[in-house]
């Protein structure tokens, strides 16, 4: 299968109607019911033309950045696409294993891409090309979960170098210890942030990018007027403020626990790679394909790792969710790795993907 096409594939394309969803990184249960209020009001001031300027102050404040230094998008993957169209560069280096659509952007604007191949057992930061002028990685790494430490990535910036951090799970992280979001000293630096994955906002295309005011406005030329909607702009305005941010704080320790009660669950010939962080785990299994297609049958959906650039067919994503969630899963893998295991039925009473998500 062509590397390159197959950057174009994601989670959301594991999923069918009956399946309970591993396969996608969105927190359950999002959003709440607050957001969903302050969502339905911003619907009445949907006739007047966006006014972005009340939640480009509400993200700068929440980072410690004046406004000229945040740009709001219509999700992470339209910052990525903006910035290959707004640079040349001579040298783009991207860290793999790692969310494709930054090299996917890239690519389709007619950049040369090399790749950085991590290594396991831990998927660790090596070496960088000193000459390389573009460095793209993720901090919690999709798919791996590894969380990088703050200085390393820290060290990967320098003048005349553009070094783009994805930051899409920073906020599943309790006390976000490695984000650079609020790191204003360090040269080239351009950080990208979504409201996706924990408050439930997929659908609506919100993220931003924070960075040198030179780079954001260059990225900003690349957009058209109005690129974010009235109701993603009051989404960014309400999960900013201090509740909401305690409220993530608090998700993402709540995640700490589940994540531990799913480790614990998994039989003992799955592997787990690495020393998941974030929301999801990286598993290897025997017979991969095999195994991916037996859970689908029994009800799950997980997400294919060989998509990922360095990883194969026995690699699965899996999203954590609640413990009772976990336990089931858990217990249908080992029967399918372990015939002689008998098959729960626990799934069967799990939500699932609605039938009219096709």
């Amino acid at each position: 299968m062509d590397s390159v096409t197959d950057l174009d594939h994601h989670g959301d394309a594991e999923l069918a109607p009956g399946l309970v969803d591993l396969a996608v990184n969105v927190r359950a249960g999002t959003p709440p019911s607050w957001l969903r209020a302050v969502l339905h009001e911003a619907l009445d001031d949907a006739a007047a033309y966006p006014d972005a300027r009340p939640a480009r102050a509400a993200v700068a404040a929440a980072h410690g950045r004046p406004a000229d230094e945040v740009l709001l998008t219509a999700g992470a993957a339209e910052a990525f696409t903006l910035l290959a169209r707004a640079v040349q560069p001579g040298r783009a280096v991207v860290v793999h294993p790692s969310f494709t659509e930054p090299e996917a952007a890239l690519r389709a604007a007619g950049h040369p891409v090399e790749r950085l191949l991590l290594e396991p057992p831990g998927y660790l930061l090596r070496d960088v090309p000193e000459d390389a002028d573009l460095v793209v990685l993720g901090n919690p790494t999709n798919p791996t979960s590894v969380l990088h430490p703050a200085e390393d990535v820290a060290a990967l910036a320098r003048p005349g170098r553009v070094l783009l951090v994805d930051e899409a799970f920073a906020d599943t992280v309790p006390g976000e210890p490695a984000s650079l979001a609020g790191r204003r000293d360090l040269p080239g630096l351009l950080v990208v942030r979504s409201l996706t994955k924990t408050w439930g906002l997929a659908g609506l295309r919100v993220g931003y990018a924070l960075g040198p005011p030179e780079l954001v406005a260059a990225l900003a030329t690349q957009q058209p007027h109005w690129p974010v909607s009235t109701p993603a702009l009051a989404a960014l305005v309400a999960c900013t403020t201090p509740a909401a941010r305690a409220e993530a704080e608090a998700a993402a320790r709540a995640l700490t626990g589940d994540r531990a009660a799913l480790l614990a669950a998994l039989p003992p010939v799955v592997e787990v790679v690495a020393a998941p962080r974030s929301s999801f785990v990286l598993l290897r299994v025997p017979d991969g394909a095999r195994v991916r297609a037996a859970l689908r049958d029994r009800g799950w959906a997980v997400r294919r790792g060989d998509t990922f650039p360095g990883l194969s067919p026995d690699h699965l994503r899996v999203a954590v969710r609640d413990p009772a969630t976990s336990v089931a899963f858990a217990a249908d893998l080992a029967a399918i790795l372990d015939p002689a295991l008998p098959v729960t039925p626990a799934f069967r009473d799990l939500p699932r993907i609605p039938e009219e998500i096709r």
